[in-house]
């Protein structure tokens, strides 16, 4: 095979895949990635056999056919070329020389026939979404994935589609069993098996998500086929292995009985508790939240470094309460909010707290309490 191309979609098309190619190095061929020419198109796959893309680039064509090439070192040798064009050909044995201006690479490849195959997608019963939505739902709840690999059913998003007042839903929950974040918005389409069911994106395919509809405004499709997701953008299609396990019941987590309802400034919440998290321990970051009907005072203390206490203006008109908290797991909630006012639900000091926006309900956050 033999094609020029540009430097700078040279680059962009290397850099996309960097995030999906195998680190673990357990079969070589899955740090490679797949470059394929033909109809004045160059097609670079890269898979880890759980999420796998593969993406369309205009090119020069001057020989069709196909190679797979280490995907890093590639990528390192395109990113320091001079910014002209790139000629690229496979030699015997699956060499590959790269000429850009006076530089040449001699590298190793190897043959396209141990690449693991990716599958054809056909466009039928795709759900189409803008990028804006998603990015939003996918940051609402990324942050709460469990990372312990021995919980593997909750190593990603529960994503499900319901029906509420004639509108169809789009819903997406992630959980670490120490709290829980629901986000939601409507969207236009017909619920297939699979969304209806509901289904769990592993957590580097939701990153992988999240980086496509961060890249530029527009649209994202969505479908299923062979227990694996399906998502097209532009050039690009991405194929994703769902997690095959069953998502725990998150609605009996959220709390209903939680009736004393406290309103408080996000900013002035969220920098409170990065200043209180100063003092706390490195492994907990506990945090105490008093509240009464004046004022809400947080304090943290460390007998290793001292104390400290902040009090904050309030909207409260029940009984006193108190409450100890991982401040982490406040301050993240409060940093994917956009909204000025917060919404606080407690109950007690031993019940988990429900957080929200004070003027929207497509957010919900449900966090554990710390003993006292």
């Amino acid at each position: 095979m033999e094609f020029r191309i540009s430097k700078e979609i040279f680059l962009k098309a290397l850099q996309r895949i960097q995030g999906i190619v195998e680190k673990r190095n357990t079969m070589p061929i899955l740090s490679n990635a797949l470059l394929e020419v033909q109809n004045d198109l160059l097609y670079i796959t890269a898979t880890d056999l759980e999420v796998g893309m593969k993406s369309s680039y205009p090119t020069t064509v001057i020989r069709e056919g196909k190679i797979t090439v280490s995907a890093k070192k590639l990528y390192e040798i395109v990113k320091e070329m001079p910014d002209e064009e790139i000629h690229f050909s496979t030699k015997d044995n699956d060499w590959v020389e790269i000429i850009c201006g006076k530089a040449r690479f001699n590298i190793v490849g190897l043959s396209s026939e141990e690449f693991p195959y990716f599958p054809k997608v056909k466009d039928e019963n795709f759900l189409v979404f803008k990028n804006e939505i998603l990015a939003d739902m996918i940051e609402k709840t990324s942050y709460a994935i469990c990372y312990d690999e021995t919980k593997y059913n909750l190593n990603g998003v529960f994503i499900k589609a319901v029906e509420e007042a004639g509108s169809a839903m789009i819903r997406m929950v992630a959980t670490d069993g120490h709290r829980l974040s629901v986000a939601q918005k409507e969207f236009t389409g017909n619920i297939g098996a699979e969304l209806g069911k509901g289904v769990i994106f592993p957590k580097k395919g939701i990153f992988e998500l999240k980086k496509m509809v961060e890249e530029e405004a527009g649209e994202i499709m969505l479908g299923f086929m062979d227990n694996s997701a399906v998502i097209k953008k532009g050039n690009t299609v991405v194929v994703m292995r769902l997690i095959d396990g069953e998502f725990p019941d998150y609605t009996k987590v959220i709390p209903y009985q939680n009736d004393r309802i406290v309103q408080v400034s996000r900013d002035k919440f969220l920098h409170s508790l990065k200043r209180m998290a100063i003092l706390s321990s490195e492994k907990f970051k506990g945090v105490k939240i008093d509240v009464d009907p004046e004022q809400m005072i947080i304090s943290s203390n460390n007998p290793e470094l001292g104390e400290a206490r902040e009090e904050l203006e309030v909207s409260y008109d029940g009984t006193d309460i108190s409450a100890r908290f991982n401040a982490k797991y406040l301050i993240d909630v409060l940093s994917v909010m956009e909204q000025r006012e917060v919404e606080l639900k407690l109950k007690d000091e031993l019940s988990p707290v429900i957080m929200k926006a004070a003027d929207g309900d497509d957010f919900m956050a449900v966090i554990m309490p710390m003993r006292l």
